[in-house]
């Protein structure tokens, strides 16, 4: 994975993290699910959910959504998110 997209991901985290901003749902299971599977260590990753647990199953439907992105892709899609409602990412 290029140093500059993990560089640029990194930083954009970062700027996530650290933002007073309130996003929809759909844009934080957005941020969550391009973030999961960008930092995914041992395969595919599926919260465990309980029966009713509608938050959880949101969650697994976002992953499922991201799951054919390779982590760089899912790291630029996180980078292009955090620009388009954060703002743009310091050098």
């Amino acid at each position: 994975m290029p140093e500059d997209i993990n560089s640029k991901f990194q930083k954009a985290f970062k700027l996530a993290n650290q933002t007073e901003q309130k996003f929809p749902p759909d844009v934080l299971l957005h941020f969550y699910a391009y973030y999961k599977r960008a930092t995914e260590k041992n395969g595919y990753y599926i919260p465990p959910t309980s029966d009713g647990d509608l938050r959880s199953a949101f969650k697994v439907n976002a992953l499922v959504q991201v799951k054919d992105l390779t982590k760089e892709e899912a790291q630029i899609k996180y980078i292009e998110l955090v620009e388009e409602h954060i703002g743009r990412i310091p050098e």
